[in-house]
């Protein structure tokens, strides 16, 4: 009986074997084929199930799949990535490539994350193509911080700035200022990652944490911060302006060669005036206006969990040359990301307090565990009271200023906008202008943080004219989104 069961189970064994074996080399040959000639253009291919990538849905709380996996071929859980919602994000997910002959996630969330979304990389062993079980080699999923919602009109309304001003390229952030959160990250032109290959290459960097730019007048916040924090001005200080300031051989003038004559801090602000940064800079004092920059993280990077961030440039400051600081006060001469720039308007409507930004709110491990990524506060550059003061002259410069079409009417919004010439490689400064405009709300509690920056815009000189309408009706959008009531 016992040879009987023996003899049978041998049968069984050797039939299964001879099966597989047929199988793999006459039904699957196709595939290994595939397979090999894969291999032999890009390297080892990852057939382990990686991680899933998942958005939500604002209002109703469901949850999109915005990066996920799909087999290739047979049974034999061959995997490509998939992005179901093609070019949506496309800047903060990245994508998934080759490095080195090895296939790991590229730019964004793909390859910061790459450890936690990779499973095993490479292929299976044999016992596990015949059909015998290797264990699991599942990678980890992300749900982000990115709302669908706000990520797809942000774009929207990114594409259709671009293209009004024929700029060469455009960037938007919408953050949290209470968490660091970002809910909106958007460049254009953008990219597929299904089709990344079809891409130049320089396409896939992320400009809003991959690229400097000098701001040029948003940065005037960060100089009226230093000097309300250091009591070294108040919103009612005046000062005579004579629409110049003359430093050894160099004078600088306002940028619209105008004098405005007696002026007091909130109309520096209004108005935008170059030397009255100036004068709130040299009230502050060199050292101190220099620790309030390092105060605000600028020159750092702000360890965002996106890949490649870079960490800006102000070490003309660190020189002790007057001329450096009088330029850095209306934000020439120093180089932030956008990223950077934003965040620290955040930590102003967040009552001082500078968050750490993030793109990934949890990890869902295969076992069904989950990591909740807390949001942490890295500095409070500014106190509570100068922060509420800063917030109300911010509120004036877009109800008062030159940018009212950023007005929301019922709503307090505060903001402000910079023009900049882009720096000559070859030093000094070329004809191409860059716009932003950075600004919160609602002022009494604000739920978002807002950054536009526009690239060598075409037929417009200053970011009142190019982004004030764009900034209106993201801020409108995201009042009604929120659902929050008006006030006046």
């Amino acid at each position: 009986m016992k040879i009987n069961i023996l003899i049978g189970l041998f049968i069984f064994l050797f039939s299964f074997t001879a099966y597989r074996l047929f199988d793999l080399s006459i039904n699957k040959y196709n595939f290994f084929s595939q397979v090999a000639a894969n291999q032999q253009s890009y390297g080892t291919i990852d057939t382990a199930l990686r991680g899933e990538i998942f958005i939500r849905d604002g209002l109703s709380g469901q949850l999109t799949t915005l990066v996920t996996n799909r087999v290739s071929s047979g049974s034999f859980n061959f995997y490509s990535r998939f992005y179901p919602e093609g070019s949506l994000a496309a800047h903060l997910v990245g994508f998934l490539g080759f490095q080195n002959k090895v296939q790991m996630g590229q730019y964004g969330v793909e390859e910061h994350y790459e450890p936690w979304l990779s499973g095993q990389v490479g292929f299976k062993n044999f016992l596990d193509k015949v059909g015998f079980e290797n264990g699991t080699n599942q990678g980890s999923s992300l749900i982000s911080t990115i709302d669908k919602n706000v990520q797809f009109f942000t774009e929207a309304k990114l594409k259709e700035l671009v293209e009004k001003w024929q700029a060469r390229g455009g960037s938007a952030v919408i953050q949290d200022p209470k968490s660091g959160a970002i809910l909106a990250m958007a460049s254009y032109p953008t990219y597929n990652p299904n089709s990344y290959g079809a891409y130049p290459i320089e396409i896939f960097s992320n400009p809003v944490i991959q690229s400097w730019f000098e701001p040029g007048s948003s940065f005037k916040t960060i100089t009226m911060a230093a000097a309300l924090d250091t009591d070294s001005v108040n919103p009612n200080t005046s000062y005579f302006d004579s629409g110049e300031v003359k430093i050894g051989e160099s004078v600088i003038r306002n940028y619209d060669l105008k004098s405005n004559g007696y002026q007091t801090m909130t109309q520096v602000l209004e108005k935008s005036i170059n030397t009255g940064a100036i004068f709130a800079m040299r009230q502050t004092g060199q050292e101190k206006f220099l620790n309030y920059i390092e105060r605000f993280q600028f020159g750092r990077k702000t360890d965002i969990d996106l890949a490649g961030e870079v960490s800006g440039d102000v070490k003309n400051l660190y020189t002790g040359r007057e001329i450096n600081f009088a330029t850095a006060a209306f934000g020439q001469g120093v180089a932030l990301t956008p990223l950077q720039l934003v965040n620290a308007y955040s930590a102003v409507a967040n009552g001082g307090k500078l968050m750490r930004p993030y793109a990934v709110e949890k990890i869902i491990k295969p076992t069904g565990d989950s990591i909740l990524i807390r949001p942490e506060v890295v500095a409070e550059p500014i106190n509570s009271e100068t922060a509420r003061t800063l917030t109300s002259m911010l509120v004036s410069v877009i109800e008062n200023g030159s940018i009212k079409q950023a007005k929301v009417p019922g709503y307090k919004i505060a903001g402000k906008t910079g023009t900049a010439q882009e720096p000559n490689p070859e030093g000094g400064y070329s004809e191409f202008l860059i716009h932003n405009l950075v600004g919160f709300g609602p002022a009494e509690d604000p739920r978002f943080t807002i950054l536009i920056k526009l690239d060598r815009p075409e037929g417009v000189e200053t970011a009142a004219v190019s982004l004030a309408d764009t900034f209106g009706d993201i801020a409108r959008f995201l009042l009604n989104y929120y659902g929050i009531p008006p006030r006046e």
